[in-house]
């Protein structure tokens, strides 16, 4: 069984990769930013750790994963999640807020990288697994900033594949679709039935399914996969 370290793991698709994770008997730590209640709740429902962190700074990022190596030992598997979003107009959105999204949705991911991959490096061994977006592919109209650090979590995901391939480390991309969680309660019920009926199944997907393509791309059935990017989006983007 696997050690995983799950950032952004206290709610919606983080939480669900939590729990399938631990039922798939692996030893899981999860990192949170505000949601400490939510976070308490899932240790307790799962027993999973979980662990504060704001990867907008790279010296938390590197608190948490040290503290995540005293419980875990090692980390086979690093899950980032973690993101925020942000819908308006590129000439309203204020210039913190664009930066708080970069750091956060894209930065974060460099940052837990950072302070993980020696440890996998020396052992020649390990699974990245960062989460984009489909709107990171195709880009959202309002949406610049989110769309924008996606692209280069894209980006990211495979040039490192290329970088550490060698050193046995496999790093994918899931690319979400419409998933219903509290990141996108904010739509409006028109926006999201209009993007349904666009979908070639249909619907909305759900945070276990994206969950499921995690527990698959860590598992030694997907050992020959690596840099790519799956999209989790009912067929919307192909």
């Amino acid at each position: 069984m696997s050690k995983v370290l799950i950032i952004g793991g206290s709610r919606g698709i983080g939480a669900e990769a939590v729990r399938l994770f631990r039922n798939a008997g692996h030893e899981v730590v999860f990192t949170y930013h505000k949601s400490e209640l939510d976070a308490d709740a899932l240790r307790q429902e799962t027993g999973a750790t979980p662990v504060r962190c704001d990867v907008k700074y790279s010296d938390s990022v590197r608190i948490a994963v040290d503290k995540v190596v005293s419980v875990l030992g090692q980390i086979d598997v690093l899950i980032c999640n973690a993101a925020i979003a942000d819908f308006s107009l590129i000439n309203e959105i204020k210039e913190s807020r664009w930066e708080e999204i970069i750091d956060t949705d894209l930065n974060g991911v460099f940052y837990c990288v950072r302070y993980v991959l020696p440890s996998m490096i020396s052992r020649k061994s390990g699974c990245i697994i960062t989460v984009g977006s489909m709107w990171g592919q195709v880009g959202s109209s309002c949406e610049v900033a989110y769309s924008a650090a996606k692209a280069g979590v894209i980006g990211l995901t495979k040039a490192l594949a290329k970088e550490v391939g060698p050193s046995g480390i496999r790093v994918n991309c899931v690319s979400p679709g419409m998933i219903d969680t509290d990141m996108n309660a904010s739509v409006d019920e028109a926006s999201v039935k209009a993007i349904a009926e666009d979908t070639p199944l249909c619907r909305t997907g759900s945070p276990g399914e994206v969950a499921k393509t995690m527990l698959f791309l860590a598992s030694d059935d997907a050992s020959f996969i690596t840099g790519q990017v799956i999209g989790v989006n009912g067929g919307l983007i192909i």
